[in-house]
């Protein structure tokens, strides 16, 4: 019976895809790079075509390539949770449970609840994904997300924390520096910090603030880590969570009464994951770890 080419050269194909270049897919695998190249050669001939044309650049997939992706990317998730599945059995906190959130909620509020969970459970591992993109959990890409939006997907368990309140901030001593604008037409003075690109989020925001413009920002970048990081420098005035705010001295709100945007805080998980330990476990200390934004938002 032909059973077609093997798993390893899929996942060599997508670690291609990935990373773009041979050498890169040789560290992200663990692999020598002749045997990433002899991987692709192999899969190539299997399918029956070219995958990758190589340049100057490096490499550029070819439309073959491009067609094969998603299903290569869907044998890695699938792969994935496999592995996290047969971890441990379902009655033991042990083995790896992969966890998502947003770059900054990943940053500034996990780090000590997860230290904490592996210091209860030190057969327990995390595999921490932190995204502002919204992970498919009845895809498997994770098994636990804290999510800033509604639920839509069936088949999950979802229990609503509280919420995350932006608010409009600057450090103290920019404010003293600049002054502190009245309004929100005086915004357009300052040096503002925002997305380049506009999220969903992001129009929100830009519709709480009438007469202030996109090309107003002084500083434009599409991470919300890197925000928070001019934000804490002085850069200017940006949004930032209340509750990451109150932690330090230096931040000032602004405008409190004109500017102030609430988001829903998910805790998800898949339902059929309801039976394994080390997922109740990581679940419930998430759960009771951020019961605070249930109060303070």
């Amino acid at each position: 019976m032909n059973t077609g080419p093997s798993w390893d050269l899929y996942r060599t194909f997508a670690a291609v895809m990935r990373t773009g270049s041979m050498s890169g897919a040789a560290r992200l695998l663990g692999l020598t790079q002749p045997s990433v190249a002899r991987h692709v050669e192999t899969l190539e001939q299997a399918v029956g075509g070219t995958l990758f044309l190589r340049s100057q650049r490096g490499l550029s997939p070819t439309d073959r390539a491009l067609s094969l992706r998603p299903f290569a990317d869907e044998l890695v998730k699938t792969t994935n949770a496999l592995l996290r599945a047969a971890s441990a059995a379902d009655d033991e906190v042990a083995g790896t449970v992969r966890v998502t959130a947003a770059e900054v909620f990943a940053t500034e509020h996990l780090p000590s609840l997860l230290a904490q969970l592996r210091r209860d459970h030190p057969a327990l591992s995390i595999e921490l994904a932190p995204t502002d993109a919204v992970t498919d959990l009845l895809q498997r890409e994770a098994d636990i997300a804290l999510r800033m939006t509604d639920p839509t997907q069936q088949s999950l368990i979802a229990r609503r924390l509280g919420k995350v309140t932006l608010g409009l901030f600057a450090r103290r001593d920019y404010l003293e520096r600049r002054g502190r604008p009245a309004d929100v037409v005086s915004l357009a003075a300052h040096d503002l910090i925002g997305m380049d690109t506009l999220s969903t989020t992001g129009q929100a925001v830009m519709g709480m603030l009438p007469g202030v413009r996109h090309g107003d920002f002084a500083m434009r970048v599409d991470s919300n880590l890197v925000q928070l990081a001019m934000l804490r420098a002085g850069f200017g005035i940006g949004i930032c969570q209340t509750m990451i705010a109150a932690r330090d001295d230096g931040l000032v709100r602004v405008l409190p009464e004109t500017f102030s945007l609430d988001l829903p805080l998910w805790l998800v998980m898949h339902e059929d994951l309801r039976t394994s330990s080390r997922c109740r476990a990581v679940f419930d200390t998430l759960a009771s770890g951020l019961s605070d934004f249930a109060v303070l938002g």
